[in-house]
């Protein structure tokens, strides 16, 4: 696996990241941050002193009440700090929560408004997975900066005030300790990034065992585990995967133990070093018992503070690893115009012509283009029906029209612009639409119709639902259009079959009431008879819009004023359903042979 390149921001761009954040919604956590900074560092000081003093005392010859003075002030001390600290990081914890959910937002904002391409691109998907996994935990990095940013500025602290006391000392000694720190510093930091120029590795095994999983716990793929067995299957795809991420992680883990080896290194010298100072100094120059233990304490703290700056600002280089590629990932750069694009207001009284213009368009990665120099125009208020085999580019050709993709050669244009000018979203506005993958959520029916929890007009919604075949439906509801749909969130929730879903997602599109209508195998779900209603509805649906109608099945094109007939990607055939029969070519030998299995089952049915 090849080592993916350096990160685009480093560990100080990110904590800036990080607290312009925070002091934009939550500027408690950073006061918070240098409390238990400044606290945590005293608190170890006091501890580190207590000792020495009450030695000095007793050496002195103090007087009982002294020495218990001493003995109380330091308790009192501690106690407070104590107490404190514990106060501070129990109540910190929320500040940090809310700063981590902010930034959950952002990225749930880029998923859902990122522009189609880009939720086709498998590398997108992994940075998506990874920046999620990044957000959703107490010990994401996005949250523990934080708790790392404290102890470093701890350590700090306390590195400074125990500099004070040993280089009143010996210089040349906490001079050594700090040389040796930053070798150990850049040596790990090194190490360190072996995590992150193998990420690509890591989300590979990480997709492969999450989706698997996602198909496994999935109540819609229930019935094909059963039927066909594919428990064990699943089974083996999971463990394989499983596999190959632990010898992953041994191989990490192994570098990583370098980390340590470097660090026991260092200590050893260190302190090794300073012991052997301390022992000489009491030796030949008579150093007291207190000051030996205050020193002894000061060399062994100062070691601990600057190992602790080591580790601590290599916790903030591997987190900031990870902020980074959140960071990049909300970067991620946009093949459409959004907001900087021209406005376009919906009004319902223009008319909205679409143009193709020796449009061609090739998914990434394939051989061959799905589509090849389509030139069509869709004039405002007509019907018009896409049909064709499957594969032929017909769901292809409506993503364009719906600038959902943008064409590997030529235009689409709208009353003569190129779409690309436009805000992409004012564009998508434009269009009501039925695909055959949608979403339906778990919200009640009306909801799920009008696409809003407010201001829901329902007079509307029943005017839609009856338009689409689902009134007789709805009224037999528990609770009418307030009845819950699905049962993840609701126990009481109600499923529909996958016709009346279907008949749901129309009564969506028309309550929409963009000026273009879009329908991709609208009636793909249902039976003949409820298929026959939809079409009879279909010219009060259409009233004053402009309809796409996608289909495999010819029979129901009839009704539109003229049908494409798609074939290798290219418009074969176009004209209306008369004049294509009447031509005898591909679409009316394609009618034939559907008609067929129409009157063999009518025949058949006679019997």
């Amino acid at each position: 696996m090849k080592e993916t390149k350096k990160p685009k921001y480093n560990m100080w761009q990110n904590t800036g990241f990080m607290i312009r954040t925070a002091w934009q919604t939550r500027r408690s956590v950073l006061w918070m941050c240098l409390l238990i900074a400044v606290v945590s560092a005293g608190l170890t000081a006091a501890q580190m002193l207590i000792s020495p003093a009450i030695l000095n005392k007793v050496e002195s010859a103090a007087p009982l009440g002294e020495l218990v003075g001493t003995i109380a002030l330091f308790s009192g001390v501690l106690l407070v700090l104590s107490g404190l600290k514990t106060y501070l990081d129990e109540n910190s914890v929320w500040g940090r929560v809310a700063v981590r959910l902010v930034i959950l937002r952002k990225l749930a904002g880029k998923i859902a408004g990122t522009a189609y391409p880009n939720t086709l691109d498998t590398e997108f998907i992994r940075a998506e997975n990874q920046s999620l996994d990044a957000c959703s935990r107490n010990s994401a990095s996005t949250e523990q900066i934080w708790t790392t940013w404290a102890d470093i500025l701890t350590n700090v602290l306390g590195f400074l005030v125990y500099l004070g006391l040993l280089s009143g000392l010996n210089p040349v000694l906490a001079c050594l300790v700090a040389a040796t720190t930053a070798v150990g510093f850049f040596v790990n930091k090194y190490i360190n990034e072996w995590g992150y120029r193998h990420r690509e590795e890591e989300r590979a095994y990480l997709t492969k065992m999450g989706y698997v999983k996602g198909v496994d716990t999935r109540r819609s793929a229930a019935k094909d585990i059963r039927i066909f067995g594919l428990r064990q299957w699943l089974d083996d795809v999971w463990f394989g995967a499983l596999g190959l991420y632990r010898a992953f992680v041994e191989r990490r883990e192994k570098v990583y133990l370098w980390t340590s080896v470097v660090d026991l290194l260092l200590t050893l010298l260190r302190n090794g070093i300073a012991y052997v100072y301390l022992i000489h100094l009491t030796l030949t120059e008579g150093m007291s018992a207190s000051e030996f233990l205050l020193y002894f304490s000061t060399v062994s703290g100062f070691t601990a503070w600057i190992t602790g700056i080591l580790e601590k600002f290599t916790q903030l280089h591997k987190e900031s690893l990870e902020l980074s590629m959140i960071r990049e990932f909300l970067d991620w750069p946009e093949p459409f115009r959004f907001d900087e694009g021209e406005p376009l207001p919906k009004d319902m009284t223009i008319g909205y012509e679409i143009r193709l213009e020796n449009v061609s368009f090739r998914y990434p990665k394939a051989e061959k283009d799905t589509l090849t120099n389509i030139d069509l125009t869709i004039r405002p208020g007509e019907k018009l029906a896409i049909v064709g085999l499957n594969g032929a580019g017909k769901t292809t050709l409506v993503k364009l029209v719906c600038g959902f993709l943008d064409p590997t050669e030529g235009r689409v244009l709208l009353n003569g612009q190129d779409i690309r000018t436009y805000n992409r979203r004012d564009y998508y506005a434009l269009f009501s639409a039925v695909f055959q993958d949608f979403s339906m959520l778990e919200a009640s029916v009306a909801e799920n119709v009008a696409q809003t929890l407010d201001d829901i007009d329902e007079g509307k919604v029943w005017d839609c639902l009856d338009k689409a075949g689902l009134t007789e439906k709805v009224h037999s509801l528990p609770h009418g259009l307030e009845t819950k749909l699905g049962r993840e969130v609701y126990e009481d929730g109600v499923e529909l079959s996958g016709g009346q879903t279907q008949r749901l997602m129309l009564a969506r599109a028309l309550y929409k009431d963009g000026p273009i209508l879009t329908l991709d195998e609208p009636t793909a779900a249902l039976d003949p008879i409820a298929e026959n209603d939809i079409y009879q509805k279909y010219s009060e649906m259409t009233k004053g819009k402009t309809s796409l109608f996608i289909s495999h099945r010819l029979a129901s094109t009839r009704f539109c004023d003229r049908i494409l007939f798609l074939e290798g990607g290219i418009i074969a055939e176009e004209g209306t359903h008369e004049s294509l029969m009447a031509r005898g070519g591909g679409y009316a030998k394609l009618f034939d042979v559907q008609s067929q299995y129409y009157k063999e089952g009518a025949a058949h049915h006679g019997e």
